[in-house]
C-alpha cells in the first residue's frame, strides 16, 4: 500500500468520524428540543432517504468525475448540513442535508479502490478501509458521547460563563463541523486516476435507464446476488441496532445516552478485529464461505435480553461486532469486484447503497413503528435477532442450491 492509499483512508476516517460523532449530537439535540422518541429512529430515516433517491445519479457522478474531486464536493455538502443544524433548522432536515452528502460520498470512496489497486489487494484494502471506518466509529461514539456529556460540556460551558443560547448539543455539532473540514482538506490530496466506465449522456432519462440496466445486472450475477443480499440485510440490522442497542442498555443496564455510546464503540471494536481476520484469511474466491457467520450473528442478539452486567454486555457487543466484520467485509469486497467487471465501480456502489438504504428505510420504519406503538425492547430484539438468522440460513440455502444446478 502506497501513500495514495493512506491518503483515502485519512480522507475516511474523519469522514466518518464526523458521521458518527454527529448521529449522537443530532439525537442529543431532539432531546434537547423535548421531540418524540420516535422521532430519533426517524432521524436515521431521513438519512438515508438520499441513498434511495439519488442512486441512479450519485453513481454516474462519481464515475464522470477524478473521485477524490467528489469526495471533496460531498464533505462540503455535510458541513452546510451541520452549519444548518447550528443555525436553528429542525434536526431531521438538516441531517437530510447530511445524508446527501454522504450518498454522494460512498461511491467514490469505495469505488477509488477498484481503480487504484488490483484485484489481489481489494480483500485486505477493504479491511483496512472497514479497519478504519470502524475505529472512527469508535471514536465517533466516544467524542459524541462525550461531546453531548452534560456533566463534563455542559460543567466547562458552566464555567465558561457561556451565553444561554450555547447548548451542550450546539457546541457538539461545532466541532464535529471541524472534523469535516480537516476530511476535505484530505479529499485535496488524493491522487487523481483517469476517468473510468464515464457514461456517455447526462440526460435524466437515459441516467434512470443505465440504473436499472445496471441493478438487474448485478443482481442476475450469481457472485454479485449472493454478496448484494448479505450487504443489503447487514447495514439495513446494524443501523436499526445501533439505536435498539440505546435502548436496551437503558433497561437492561440503567445506562444514560453518554454511557451507552461506549457499547455500541465495543461492536465496532469487535467489527475490526473481524474484519482483520477476515483480509488475513478469506480469500476474494472464498468469501461466501463466511455465510454461517451470519446465521450465528442472530442467536448472539438475541441472547441480549439476558443481559444485566455491563462487563457481559461489552463481551457480547464484541462478539456481534466481530462476527459482522468477518463476514461482511469479503462479501463487500466480493460485491466491488463484481461490480467493477460489469459495469463501473461507482455504478456498482451507487447500486449497493440503493439496496442498502431501502434495507435500512424498512426495518427503521419497522422499529419506528414498535417504539410509537409501545412494543417491549426485549421483543423488539428477539424480532429482529430471529430475522437475522432466519434471512442469513435462506440466502445461505439459496447460493448451494445454486452452485449444484
Amino acid at each position: 500500500m502506497n501513500r495514495g492509499f493512506y491518503v483515502i483512508l485519512a480522507a475516511q476516517f474523519l469522514s466518518a468520524l464526523a458521521d458518527n460523532a454527529l448521529l449522537f449530537a443530532a439525537i442529543a439535540l431532539l432531546k434537547a428540543l423535548a421531540a418524540p422518541d420516535w422521532h430519533t429512529p426517524l432521524l436515521q430515516e431521513f438519512f438515508v432517504i438520499s441513498y434511495i433517491l439519488l442512486a441512479p445519479f450519485v453513481g454516474p457522478f462519481a464515475d464522470a468525475l477524478p473521485k477524490g474531486r467528489v469526495m471533496f464536493v460531498s464533505n462540503a455538502i455535510k458541513i452546510v448540513g451541520c452549519l444548518a443544524m447550528l443555525l436553528g433548522m429542525q434536526p431531521l432536515y438538516a441531517y437530510a442535508i447530511v445524508g446527501l452528502g454522504a450518498a454522494a460520498y460512498s461511491p467514490a470512496k469505495y469505488g477509488i479502490l477498484t481503480e487504484y489497486l488490483p484485484p489481489a489487494l481489494l480483500v485486505i484494502a477493504n479491511s483496512w478501509m472497514e479497519g478504519a471506518t470502524v475505529v472512527a466509529i469508535i471514536l465517533g461514539a466516544i467524542v459524541g458521547g462525550l461531546l453531548i456529556s452534560p456533566q463534563l460540556v455542559g460543567s466547562l460551558l458552566h464555567g465558561w460563563g457561556a451565553p444561554a443560547w450555547l447548548t451542550v448539543p450546539d457546541l457538539a455539532i461545532a466541532v464535529i463541523l471541524l472534523f469535516y473540514v480537516a476530511a476535505a482538506w484530505f479529499n485535496l490530496y488524493i491522487p487523481r486516476l483517469p476517468i473510468d466506465h464515464k457514461v456517455p449522456k447526462k440526460n435524466p432519462v437515459y441516467l434512470l435507464h443505465d440504473f436499472w440496466h445496471a441493478f438487474r445486472l448485478l443482481w442476475k450475477d450469481p457472485l454479485g446476488q449472493v454478496s448484494l443480499a448479505v450487504t443489503t440485510l447487514f447495514w439495513g440490522v446494524g443501523a436499526t441496532l445501533r439505536l435498539v442497542v440505546l435502548s436496551w442498555a437503558a433497561f437492561n443496564l440503567k445506562f444514560d445516552l453518554t454511557h451507552a455510546t461506549q457499547l455500541t464503540a465495543m461492536v465496532a471494536v469487535g467489527i475490526a478485529v473481524g474484519a482483520a481476520v477476515a483480509g488475513k484469511w478469506v480469500k476474494l474466491e472464498n468469501s461466501v464461505k463466511v455465510l454461517p457467520a451470519g446465521i450465528a450473528l442472530g442467536l448472539i442478539v438475541i441472547t441480549m435480553i439476558f443481559v444485566t452486567d455491563w462487563r457481559i454486555a461489552m463481551a457480547v457487543m464484541f462478539l456481534v461486532g466481530a462476527l459482522s466484520g468477518y463476514f461482511v467485509v469479503p462479501l463487500n469486497a466480493l460485491l466491488q469486484h463484481r461490480g467493477h467487471l460489469l459495469m463501473g465501480a461507482g455504478h456498482s456502489i451507487a447500486i449497493q447503497n440503493f439496496n442498502e438504504n431501502i434495507g435500512i428505510l424498512i426495518l427503521l420504519g419497522i422499529y419506528t413503528f414498535m417504539v410509537g406503538h409501545g412494543v417491549h425492547i426485549h421483543w423488539v430484539i428477539v424480532t429482529f435477532g430471529l430475522f437475522i438468522s432466519t434471512a442469513m440460513a435462506i440466502i445461505w440455502r439459496r447460493h448451494r442450491y445454486d452452485e449444484v444446478h
